[in-house]
């Protein structure tokens, strides 16, 4: 078996994994940086030249392929002048382009794919050895990535993979032709992994799958994702529980009932949409109506009535009429969502929805796109607004708040997935601060101000409480788990920098 982790021959040896993508990326890359630990290599601090450098890649945005080899191509001459140094491509685009890559960057030395994770160490050694590219893409599944050590990049919280692959059939959708056919992990490896992860501190873990909520699927138990949840209440230490992305059709009320009742699963649900016109569903394949979609965010808010419900939503389907635009409005504005990812649609090759007739002009897809933006706007403002005067718990974060440092405030995110800047100081009636406060820390605050993508608390910290979380990210150690059943968590200082490179796209 090619997962095998084969020690790097030379022990200074260093890497950088640069991630484009969605979380199963991210969760990934967690992976491969594990995998590059285990066998010797060490991470690089942002800016430094590495000696291996590895592309997780994406292909769903229509400029995937360009950002890649505009980036292979800025380091072709950075490799020329450093003999010895190494290019890896995995992800996505890896799987779809195969041995395109080398053909077209022919300086890259490996090319593995989505199902083949594990193999990069030794792809790694055998081109080094041979002196020539690997190229190894897989069409099954290998191994299960959970299996594999991780570099986690959060000390305070972590992704749980609960299945991979997707056995829906999108229209414009590539994923399942990448990532294969659904595969769901048994709910005891699963729940071992949270227990290591929380056992080491984490406060916070998010389950992960292309379509969570048809998860136990392959072991013929419908219910299986409302049981894992509920599950997940059951583990002491376990502050919050997240979950994403869950489908329409598969969505049921044993769900929901779960959500409400297991007082850690937070009150977040990202429930794509993607178009609020029927016809256009049914072009896209999405087995559900816009009535359907719409009764599943009223049982949810009947039972949870303070959920924040977030989206996708793409304008601009092939065959997409302003009658069908102006349905898509429709349901967003009585949708009230917390959020939106919008999308201007490119067509995918490989996707049926790419040879699509109608397909709309640009301008009118932009036009629209502009449109639904204004209308989304106005309703994450008036739910954020809504929250003014009201204390909410925040799990303090690292690197979210890109203006702290000039307007003196910290970030974290409150229970329901909203983004929250707060200013560190205790409040002045009664406010109280432990030393310092870091992240993986816990506060209260209350909110003073809203804008559409977050929340402002300058009012002060009423209580906040230290953990072990922020210890470690006090004390600059990286939180280095095993693949479950393979041992327990392990914290190390590495050379350099502690945290894996983080997501550029």
């Amino acid at each position: 078996m090619t997962s095998a982790v084969t020690a790097s021959t030379d022990d200074s040896r260093t890497y950088q994994v640069r991630t484009f993508g969605c979380q199963m990326n991210v969760h990934d890359s967690e992976r491969l940086s594990g995998l590059l630990e285990q066998a010797g290599y060490t991470a690089v601090t942002d800016g430094d030249r590495a000696d291996v450098v590895v592309f997780n890649t994406c292909a769903v945005r229509e400029n995937a392929d360009n950002k890649l080899y505009g980036n292979l191509g800025h380091l072709a001459s950075v490799k020329a002048q450093h003999p010895g140094m190494q290019i890896a491509v995995g992800g996505c685009l890896a799987q779809k382009d195969r041995g395109e890559i080398v053909r077209r960057a022919p300086w890259v030395d490996v090319v593995f794919g989505t199902h083949n994770v594990g193999s990069l160490p030794t792809l790694l050694e055998r081109a080094r050895h041979n002196a020539r590219a690997e190229v190894e893409i897989l069409d099954a599944l290998e191994v299960f990535p959970s299996s594999l050590p991780a570099k986690r990049e959060s000390h305070y919280a972590g992704w749980v993979s609960i299945s991979v692959g997707c056995n829906n059939t999108c229209t414009f959708c590539i994923v399942p032709s990448l990532r294969g056919r659904e595969a769901d992990r048994r709910p005891g490896d699963v729940l071992a992994e949270v227990q290591m992860l929380v056992d080491d501190g984490v406060l916070e873990v998010t389950l992960l799958g292309q379509n969570v909520n048809s998860y136990g699927v392959q072991f013929g138990d419908r219910q299986a994702f409302g049981k894992l949840l509920r599950a997940c209440g059951r583990i002491e230490g376990l502050e919050r529980v997240r979950f994403t992305s869950p489908h329409p059709k598969d969505f049921t009320t044993d769900v929901i009932e779960a959500m409400a009742q297991t007082p850690n699963v937070c009150h977040q649900l990202h429930m794509p949409l993607q178009s609020g016109s029927d016809r256009v569903l049914k072009a896209m394949r999405r087995s559900y109506r816009s009535a359907r979609y719409l009764s599943i965010l009223a049982e949810v808010r009947d039972a949870m009535p303070d959920a924040a419900i977030t989206t996708d939503i793409i304008v601009g389907f092939p065959g997409e009429t302003e009658e069908d635009f102006e349905q898509t409005l429709e349901v967003a504005r009585a949708a009230r969502f917390a959020g939106a990812f919008t999308f201007q649609y490119s067509p995918r090759p490989g996707t049926p929805a790419a040879t699509l007739p109608d397909q709309v002009p640009p301008d009118v897809v932009a036009h629209r796109f502009a449109r639904l933006t204004e209308v989304v706007t106005a309703a994450t403002l008036a739910g954020n607004e809504a929250l003014v005067g009201r204390t909410v718990e925040v799990l303090v974060s690292a690197g979210e708040g890109r203006k702290d440092a000039r307007s003196g405030r910290l970030t974290g995110r409150g229970r329901d997935g909203r983004l929250v800047h707060f200013v560190p100081d205790p409040a002045p009636a009664g406010g109280h601060v432990d030393r310092a406060i870091r992240p993986g820390d816990v506060v209260t605050t209350v909110v003073t101000h809203a804008a559409p993508h977050h929340l402002v608390a300058d009012g002060g910290v009423l209580t906040h409480r230290r953990t072990r979380a922020g210890d470690r990210s006090e004390e600059g150690t990286a939180l280095l788990t095993p693949g479950v059943g393979l041992g327990m968590p392990v914290v190390g200082r590495p050379a350099r920098r502690p945290e894996p490179a983080g997501a550029c796209g």
